[in-house]
């Protein structure tokens, strides 16, 4: 689980620089850099993740979400320990608040990674749940041998890292990312110390590179559930993805050190309007099982073409990626058996 990190530069006196992801840590001799997965050890940078895997399991790409690739499949996930960001509002905290013990922890090689999808009959990878990006180069690994089986690979990050660290994720095959849009400038700061012009600028690189990409809005009482926010994130959003890339608002609950009410629906149907009156053609509602806006519409005619109940397809009338009532192309990427 100890093997040296690919990405980082020797500094004078022993200490290097970490550039896997925006933060840039300087880490001296015997420590860890800010994320806790990255130490130095008598002047070389070493993973202490590589298959430290904290879960390992089959599960629907539109969990992740994906709405708009391989709809109606499944993903081998796993994940790690730690993060490089510290939303106190944390999901997944019981995996992203811990830092990795290779004293304690156990060892998942690659292949088992594989072996697990083929059983499970999954069609591709995602690195998930905690930030994939601690993974980084174990997912490397990961991704070259799901490509042997002409699986997908996606990544499911806060989108906090460097660009040569999203060229290498692309070179050894990721096919998709899905990136957590936190809030505005303001948001960022406060909650993270982090710069939001980082992850709209590797959201928009990354499309450039030809990845699949949709962006999640996490709408958080009281952080970023105003209308303001709303109309900023998606004006960014707009500029500098463009009109067809998916945006979903997602509906937050109460959990790690944040107990503000969950976000209400009326406040996640506004942010849908907002979007779409903006010229976003496919904006989603999620964590509402059952909510129309959960559904798939055609951007001219609005006739209903993926029917999901939360996580499940349950009608796809997408034909030859385009809609059956008035031919107009769809933005997806679809498998072949629709």
């Amino acid at each position: 689980m100890t093997r040296e990190a690919l990405l980082y530069e020797t500094l004078r006196s022993g200490n290097v620089r970490c550039t896997l992801c925006e933060r840039r840590c300087t880490i001296g001799d015997g420590e860890r850099g800010f994320c806790g997965t990255r130490m130095n050890i008598e002047g070389k940078l070493y993973t202490l993740t590589y298959g430290n895997l904290s879960a390992l399991e089959s599960r629907p790409i539109e969990i992740k979400p994906f709405f708009h690739f391989w709809p109606g499949s499944t993903a081998i996930t796993f994940s790690t320990w730690s993060c490089n960001f510290t939303c106190p509002w944390c999901q997944n905290w019981h995996l992203s608040k811990r830092v990795p013990d290779p004293l304690r922890d156990k060892y998942t090689p690659p292949e088992e990674v594989i072996r697990k999808a083929i059983k499970y009959g999954d069609q591709g990878t995602c690195v998930s749940f905690n930030e994939p990006l601690l993974l980084f180069e174990y997912s490397i690994d990961v991704f070259k041998l799901a490509k042997l089986r002409n699986m997908y690979n996606t990544y499911v990050s806060n989108g906090y890292m460097t660009l040569r660290a999203l060229k290498m994720l692309k070179d050894a095959g990721l096919d998709a990312l899905k990136i957590d849009v936190k809030g505005t400038e303001d948001s960022y700061r406060v909650y993270n110390s982090a710069d939001v012009n980082v992850v709209w600028r590797n959201a928009r690189e990354a499309k450039n590179m030809g990845i699949h990409i949709e962006i999640v809005c996490l709408l958080v009482t009281g952080v970023n559930d105003d209308e303001s926010s709303i109309e900023e994130i998606v004006e960014r959003h707009l500029k500098e993805l463009g009109d067809e890339v998916p945006i979903h608002f997602t509906r937050y609950f109460p959990a790690y050190k944040y107990r503000e009410p969950p976000t209400s629906i009326e406040i996640l149907e506004k942010a849908y309007m907002i979007a779409k009156s903006a010229g976003v053609k496919y904006p989603y509602i999620g964590n509402v099982p059952g909510h129309p806006f959960e559904n798939t519409y055609c951007p001219e005619c609005n006739e209903r073409l993926i029917r999901r109940w939360g996580m499940m397809v349950v009608e796809y009338r997408i034909r030859e990626g385009k809609c059956p009532r008035c031919g107009t192309e769809i933005s997806i990427i679809s498998p072949n058996w629709y």
